[in-house]
């Protein structure tokens, strides 16, 4: 008979756990039921479970997860045996999720936040079968980047897209083909690129071909010729220009300055099973989200996250750019906080899953046909989105001015498009070149 570790197993602290936690246990009980049924804290304070298993891809976004574990505030929050274990792609993502621990895949992971609302809804899942997700946080803004194969280095692209739709029609014509990657379909890298490309008057759908590449492929996809432009998070658009493989036209920063990235997506079933052990992975995972945010501790954080166990890259690749300090390549270098990766932001307001975000991830994916024209935008935001969640883990760590409400308001891309999330339909009308009829 095996000993399976992973499986979540009863919390049962001794006399001396419960009066060192009693503070913690004491805030954990008062957040949940603010925001649960009554009773639903009846089996005590302390967290339901010991822990679980939540996924994460190679990329920098990934952090406040691996720095939760290796700084102990998981631990701290009554969860000593959360699993924080590296999947290959996004793809594996899903269909551990799709498991769950129950059977021997993940409860959770870090994200890209469209997939909650797809396999919420079932759109990407096997057999279309749903999956109810809640996106928990928001892990990180900004610093993605899209990047261009050294086959253009003559052409310098930069924000603007339009000077690569000549070198393409070239291209075409002499019977070659034309491929830029993004790492899931739907996902915020294919919806950085189609914006990318659309602005600059390229059909993301007719004039390339966009494919799959999981992240810690791209760079040698472009070694070899196999793509001539990507989307991806770092570090590996940094370690592209190391490589001199390529070079970063834009970060994502610069398309949509503060834009949302990752999540922290869980199944609903954990969620609503564990509403204290949720609480906790929340309080930990926002914690870590502070002390990534620190100036001072950025150096560590790209030390802890490089090693073997975790990204298996150079720090080199890492620490530039969580800074804002961009080597594009080329010759061109930037420093520029605005662009750095913000994890916290001010009072929170960067880890605050807003439900207008949500409401632009969805509005866009029915711009490119992968949700229908008639989708009901606020239920699927509302069914998904915990912010409630988070307010009362902030409120539990004595958040001061933290965010609340539904709406960040409008917001505003790099080629003056306007998005408002009280008029999605308003927006998919103005943009030109989309898939959705309206």
């Amino acid at each position: 008979m095996t000993n399976d570790k992973s499986k979540a197993t009863p919390f049962r602290p001794d006399r001396r756990s419960l009066l060192k936690g009693a503070t913690t246990a004491a805030g954990l009980l008062a957040a949940a039921r603010l925001s649960l049924p009554a009773g639903a804290c009846a089996q005590g304070a302390g967290p339901e479970v010991r822990g679980t298993k939540l996924g994460y891809i190679a990329l920098t976004d990934a952090a406040p997860l691996v720095i939760a574990k290796e700084k102990g505030f998981f631990t701290k929050h009554g969860l000593p045996d959360m699993d924080i274990s590296r999947q290959a792609s996004w793809g594996a993502t899903r269909d551990n999720i799709a498991l769950g621990l129950a059977r021997n895949g993940i409860d959770g992971a870090h994200m890209l936040r469209p997939k909650i609302h797809m396999y919420t809804a079932g759109t990407v899942t096997a057999n279309n079968v749903p999956v109810p997700m809640y996106n928990l946080l928001n892990l990180n803004e900004d610093c993605q980047a899209i990047s261009v194969s050294n086959e253009y280095k003559d052409l310098a692209v930069g924000l603007n897209a339009a000077p690569l739709k000549a070198a393409f029609e070239r291209k075409k014509a002499a019977g070659k083909e034309l491929t830029a990657a993004m790492t899931f379909p739907g996902g915020t890298h294919d919806l950085w690129i189609r914006y990318w490309f659309a602005a600059g008057g390229i059909d993301p759908d007719s004039d390339i071909k966009v494919i799959v590449v999981p992240p810690p492929q791209m760079v040698a996809n472009m070694k070899v010729g196999n793509m001539d432009v990507f989307c991806v998070g770092e570090p590996w658009n940094e370690q592209l220009v190391n490589q001199d493989i390529g070079y970063t036209a834009c970060t994502t920063g610069e398309l949509w300055n503060r834009h949302p990235e990752k999540v922290l997506g869980m199944r609903t079933d954990f969620v609503d099973r564990n509403p204290v052990a949720t609480q906790a992975i929340l309080m930990a995972v926002m914690e870590a989200q502070m002390w990534c945010e620190k100036a001072e501790n950025k150096q560590e954080m790209a030390e802890i996250v490089s090693r073997r166990q975790w990204f298996n890259v150079p720090v080199a690749d890492i620490i530039g750019r969580i800074r804002g300090e961009i080597n594009y390549g080329l010759g061109r270098k930037v420093n520029d906080p605005k662009l750095a990766m913000k994890f916290w932001g001010e009072n929170g307001s960067s880890s605050y899953p807003w439900k207008s975000l949500d409401t632009w991830f969805i509005t866009e994916n029915i711009r490119w046909n992968k949700f229908p024209v008639n989708t009901d935008i606020k239920a699927l935001v509302d069914r998904t989105n915990r912010s409630d969640l988070w307010s009362a883990a902030a409120k539990t760590l004595g958040v001061a001015g933290a965010p609340t409400g539904d709406s960040r308001g409008i917001e505003t891309f790099f080629d003056g498009v306007k998005f408002d999330p009280a008029d999605p339909m308003g927006y998919l009308k103005t943009v030109k070149i989309k898939r959705a009829a309206v």
